[in-house]
């Protein structure tokens, strides 16, 4: 049977690493056995049911209890009243978790527990998502390349426990092998948001046919209206053609990808990938790409009759032709 030996009765686990939590909760419920945890949902249950859980002895008594209560985030103060009331003088054999997101440190809860209890808080630093990848396959005894890093934050978006579940997958294909960028493209899955870099790195290497297959993927994906779709794209493709200029620009004063990733306040990855975009224009067709954009804008906005992704895309095909091939 399971022994409390060295645990607190009280614990906060906070903060944006939601992997890190999952983990340490693991261990807590290994320390105690699944037959004796009760799990209560923090959006309906107060600090008073948290602690009337913990007084319960239940019907068969246990050498260890875990009473965990998730999404703590919104209680108030009289909750951690509460608690804080509670762990002066706790249940014995018993071990109260709470889970809690971002929770300010001036938080009456979280002042609570600093107090009385244990923190656990883990955070991540959002500019640093490619550093905390390179961990998570160091843990996993998997040597990643910066650059596939970078990928999969590229593809896979900033939420954590999808980063997470990919680093996963990737490193059970890997087999202890090391893993570079394209590995990670080829593997890993697009689980953000749909995968609007697949049309701007299609367009930016001048890729018609993908180009417009990935504009026909986005536009089957999205669950919104077609039309409510093409302003977003249309939205996106300014901004990237912008940093495209931009990048040109700095290229043509001699400065490097790497270099002019901190004056655009890019990661170096993406500004690898836009500088080597620039290079496939010329100035001319960007000028004109601007303008088709514009062009794209007034008809998305009731001056053409066609359907908005036809629109999109017959932009798309304007902007992303060969010189040769243009009118």
């Amino acid at each position: 049977m399971a022994v409390v030996t060295e645990l607190k009765p009280l614990y906060l686990l906070t903060g944006s690493d939601r992997p890190k939590i999952v983990r340490a909760l693991r261990r807590l419920k290994d320390r105690v056995g699944e037959d004796s945890i009760e799990t209560l949902d923090g959006t309906k249950a107060t600090g008073e049911d948290a602690v009337a859980a913990c007084n319960a002895l239940g019907f068969f008594m246990a050498e260890a209890r875990l009473v965990l209560v998730e999404d703590v985030d919104k209680w108030k103060a009289a909750d951690a009243k509460a608690i804080e009331a509670y762990a002066a003088d706790p249940t014995e054999g018993t071990v109260l978790a709470l889970v809690a997101g971002e929770l300010k440190k001036d938080s009456p809860l979280h002042k609570a527990c600093q107090k009385h209890g244990q923190l656990l808080e883990f955070n991540v630093v959002k500019k640093n998502l490619a550093g905390w990848v390179a961990e998570q396959f160091k843990q996993a005894g998997v040597r990643a390349e910066p650059s596939a890093c970078a990928a999969l934050v590229h593809i896979v978006g900033d939420d954590l426990l999808l980063l997470a579940s990919e680093v996963d997958k990737i490193t059970t294909w890997a087999a202890g092998e090391p893993v570079g960028e394209r590995e990670v493209e080829a593997l890993a899955s697009p689980l953000a948001e749909t995968p609007i870099f697949a049309l701007t790195d299609a367009w930016g290497r001048r890729d018609l046919a993908a180009t417009l297959e990935a504009s026909e993927t986005i536009f089957e994906r999205e669950a919104k209206p077609r039309r409510d779709v093409a302003s977003r794209l249309a939205g996106t493709l300014g901004n990237h053609l912008s940093k495209v200029q931009a990048c040109q620009r700095l290229a043509a004063e001699g400065v490097r990808p790497r270099d002019g990733a901190a004056t655009l306040k890019m990661h170096p990855f993406y500004a690898e990938k836009v500088f080597a975009q620039a290079g496939n224009f010329s100035v001319e067709e960007l000028r004109g790409a601007v303008v088709r954009l514009a062009q794209l804008d007034h008809a998305l906005k009731g001056g053409s009759r066609l359907s908005a992704d036809l629109e999109l895309q017959r932009a798309l095909v304007d902007i992303g032709r060969e010189p040769a091939r243009a009118r």
